[in-house]
This record gives C-alpha cells, sequence and structure tokens, in this order.
C-alpha cells in the first residue's frame, strides 16, 4: 500500500480533510507492506514517535520508509529533518500513538472464524445464539443462556447456565463465565480468564470457616476488555459491576461487590479486595492493591505497588505503601538511600548530648 493511500485511511488526516506536511515526492512513491517499532523498522515498513521518544537516539537504528511524527513535540522540526534526509516519508500527526494503532489495524486487519458451531461443541437445546455466531470446538454453552448477534466463542469456552452475552462479544480459549453472568456490547474476554467466579466469602465460626453463599452476579458493561488468567468475582448478593470502557490486564483479581466506573485500566497483578468502589477513569499501575471497601475518586491515580487502605480524592495521584500523595512519595524515596547515615549521624549526636549531660552533672556535683 502506498504511504499516502494509507494516510487517507487515518481519522487524523481523513477528519483534517487531507494530508498535511507530507513531501509527497516521497510519499507517493513510498510502498508500505508491514509496521514495527521504531528501533526494529527496516524497508516496506512504518513506524512512529512520540514526545515519550528520545530524539537523539530514537532514529539511530531506523531504517523505516515512513514515520508518524509528533506535532506537540519540541524535536519535531528537528525529527523532519533528519527522516528527509535518509529518505523517509513522514506525516505530523496530534497523535501519532493513536495512528499507529489504525496503521496496525489497516494492515493485519482481524481475521474473524465463520459463523457456525463447531460439531464437538455443547449447546443446551434451551440455549438461544443470535446470528453471525461462532462457537468452536469443545465449548459448552449451558441451560438458559443467551448470545446474541455476532458474538465469537473460540475453542473450550465455557458458559454456565443463566449467562447473557450482548451483541459483538468475543471470548478467547478457555474463558469461563460462571452462573448469571452479563456482557455487554464488544466486550472481550481472553483466555483462561473467570468472570463470575465465587467470592471470597466465610463466616468465622466456633466449627471453623463458614462458607457464606455467593448468589449475586458479575456485570461487564460494553467494551469491556479482560485479559488473560484474571478473575472477576461474583458477591454474596447483588453485584460485581466493571464500567463501560474499562480495560483489565492478564493476571488481574477484582474481588466481588467492587464496582468501577467508565474508562478505567487496570494494569498487571491488581488485586481489589470486595466492596472497593472505582471512579471514571481510574488507572491502577501494575501490583497495585486496594482494601476492602477502599475507595478512589475520578481520574485517581496509583502507580505500581501502590496499597490503598482508605480513600483516593478525585484526580489524586498516589503511590507506596500505604499510598501518600505522589510527591511526598518522590520526597521520601529520595532519603530512603540516606537513612543509613543519618542514623549513624543521630547516634552520634545522642552520644554527645549524653556526654555534655554527663560533664554538666558532674560539674554541678563538684560545687
Amino acid at each position: 500500500m502506498r504511504f499516502s493511500d494509507l494516510l487517507g485511511l487515518l481519522s487524523e488526516v481523513r477528519d483534517a480533510g487531507g494530508l498535511q506536511a507530507v513531501p509527497h515526492h516521497l510519499a507517493e512513491d513510498a510502498c508500505i507492506e508491514a509496521a514495527a517499532a521504531i528501533d526494529q523498522a527496516g524497508p516496506g515498513q512504518i513506524s512512529f514517535l512520540d514526545s515519550g521518544h528520545a530524539p537523539g537516539s530514537a532514529l539511530d537504528t531506523c531504517r523505516a520508509t515512513a514515520l508518524l511524527l509528533p506535532a506537540r513535540s519540541d524535536d519535531t522540526p528537528k525529527l523532519q529533518e533528519l527522516a528527509s534526509g535518509r529518505g523517509m516519508a513522514w506525516v505530523v500527526l496530534q497523535d501519532p500513538r493513536l495512528g499507529f494503532a489504525e496503521v496496525l489495524e489497516i494492515l493485519v486487519p482481524p481475521v474473524s472464524p465463520p459463523a457456525g458451531i463447531h460439531p464437538s461443541a455443547v449447546v443446551d437445546p434451551t440455549a438461544a445464539v443470535g446470528r453471525g455466531c461462532h462457537i468452536g470446538a469443545r465449548a459448552v454453552v449451558g441451560a438458559h443462556v443467551t448470545i446474541a448477534e455476532n458474538c465469537c466463542l473460540h475453542p473450550g469456552v465455557v458458559l454456565y447456565d443463566g449467562v447473557a452475552l450482548a451483541e459483538g462479544c468475543t471470548l478467547h480459549a478457555g474463558a469461563v463465565l460462571h452462573p448469571g453472568s452479563r456482557l455487554g456490547r464488544g466486550c472481550v474476554v481472553h483466555s483462561n480468564a473467570v468472570i463470575g467466579s465465587e467470592g471470597f466469602g466465610f463466616v468465622p465460626t466456633a466449627a471453623g470457616w463458614r462458607k457464606m453463599p455467593q448468589t449475586g452476579r458479575v456485570v461487564l458493561e460494553d467494551d469491556v476488555e479482560v485479559g488473560c488468567g484474571s478473575t472477576i468475582d461474583r458477591p454474596a448478593v447483588g453485584e460485581t459491576r466493571i464500567g463501560a470502557g474499562t480495560k483489565i490486564d492478564n493476571l488481574v483479581h477484582v474481588g466481588h461487590g467492587v464496582s468501577t466506573g467508565r474508562g478505567c485500566a487496570l494494569a498487571a497483578q491488581v488485586g481489589i479486595a470486595g466492596g472497593a468502589r472505582l471512579g471514571n477513569g481510574v488507572i491502577l499501575a501494575g501490583q497495585v492493591g486496594l482494601a476492602n471497601r477502599a475507595v478512589m475518586g475520578d481520574g485517581a491515580i496509583a502507580s505500581s505497588k501502590s496499597g490503598i487502605h482508605g480513600e483516593v480524592a478525585a484526580g489524586e495521584v498516589v503511590s507506596g505503601y500505604p499510598a501518600i500523595p505522589n510527591r511526598l512519595w518522590l520526597r521520601c524515596s529520595a532519603a530512603f538511600s540516606r537513612l543509613p547515615e543519618m542514623a549513624r549521624q543521630l547516634r552520634q549526636l545522642e552520644r554527645r548530648r549524653a556526654a555534655q549531660e554527663q560533664a554538666s552533672a558532674g560539674g554541678e556535683a563538684g560545687t
């Protein structure tokens, strides 16, 4: 595909009404066959730079035919000059990362399996399967399940009784949805994720732990994506609800009765205990932990390995364990390496003070 033709399909270029700042003598002949990372791209490939890349080193090993460059960087003129000097076609975009995502969709379009039910799949007679659905090998669909149009169940997917999928959901191999789980439109559940498993509910008694029946359900609103090996538990009563557009990475655990707002992002190995509440647009970096009934306001962010025990205000950025405001955490972190020396100095001061007090006491006794 020619570079200029490819650019014409990008939303930012298309919405702007045409190409912006593209050397046409290069763009017309540049043939793009694939996409690659900036440090690996070679002839026939396209890559991108954004404001997070260091401009000096970013192009050292790049041999790409074409580049998407950032409009909001002070280094953009330099990058344009370097790219042109190397004979690369380029375009300046407000969001080159988004443009690169669209390029990948164009160059490597997703492949959907054909509609139909594999002969080895087991589908209960009471289940309702909509038009255009694909149910793969050895998938199991329980009683009274509802699968709307154009859903895809890859091999080995298990839907317990009473599960409901809205239009366009994709469940990858080995995904399991427990009884009563509800998925909104366009949800994606990756391999070996478990939706609606029993919450960790036990009552201590003199005879030992008494199991609390988990009769609730899990609801994923529209366009939620759940990564491989993640689990979202159902509560004893009521719902565990994941807000529309929320993205959950691999190996994340969401406890019973948790609710999230819209557009949250939970990175790998996040653990959220029962009853926690997340507002809209909350971001939890890798290995963040939320205690029971912890609350994070809209737009709050927790950096990696943070531990949240109480309430985080809307828009606040926190770090550390227990989590404190990020700026304070950075100051504390800077002091950590100096703690041994500070402790040594403190001991010296204490010894000097003790010696002075002894000397003062001896002087008073002699008078």
